[in-house]
């Protein structure tokens, strides 16, 4: 087997990639909740009642790790993390930066210092109800996701806002169960400046052991 068929091996073990079917002719330009769609931009992900918002977060994560970027992960103390499940996705633990600050002006001004020194491609800030962010921190922090090709990803818990019309995307997300263990969770995109349109992007994945 060669490297290279050693490393997809590797990936598909971890749960990092996964096979996927073919994609039809014309739908070649089709947009997916993948990381690279998301470079340079300030993303808001929320949603009401059974989300699926870390999963999907989590799903970026491996995906940056895929790529080579470095990932921090910015909590409000509060917010619940549970390193097992998010290694049981595929992420790389020893890989991954998690900060946890006590309110929402800490974690800015850590997303800010951590985008400017442009040393991580994935930033997440994984709040604890409704922000209130100042325009001109979003403007600074949407320039500086711009100028380094990286990913701002606010996680907005229950439905609450914390960014206005400076996210260039904004997702909701939401999960059923399908099976035994089994869920289907979508992303459905309901404002994307880049596109112009709104788009949906539905996966199956497996539950949580809470969730089993």
């Amino acid at each position: 087997m060669s490297s290279n068929a050693r490393a997809l091996s590797d990936l598909l073990r971890r749960g990092a990639v996964r096979w996927s079917h073919s994609v039809p002719a014309g739908d070649l330009d089709r947009p997916t909740w993948q990381f690279a769609e998301l470079r340079g931009r300030v993303v808001e992900l929320g949603g009401r009642g059974a989300t699926a918002i870390t999963t999907v977060a989590t799903e970026l994560v491996c995906a940056a790790q895929c790529e080579g970027e470095p990932v921090v992960w910015i909590r409000q103390r509060g917010v619940t993390f549970y390193p097992p499940d998010v290694a049981d996705c595929g992420v790389d633990l020893e890989a991954l930066v998690v900060v946890a600050l006590e309110g929402p002006d800490a974690m800015l001004r850590a997303a800010d210092t951590v985008l400017r020194s442009g040393a991580f491609g994935l930033v997440v800030l994984d709040f604890v109800g409704p922000v209130a962010m100042p325009l001109g921190v979003q403007a600074r922090l949407v320039g500086l996701a711009k100028q380094h090709e990286a990913v701002l990803l606010c996680l907005a818990h229950d439905g609450d806002r914390a960014l206005g019309s400076f996210a260039s995307l904004r997702a909701e997300c939401s999960r059923r169960r399908v099976g035994d263990g089994v869920f289907e969770r979508e992303v459905r995109i309901v404002k994307d400046k880049r596109r112009g349109r709104s788009w949906q992007d539905v996966r199956v994945c497996d539950g949580t052991v809470g969730l089993r």
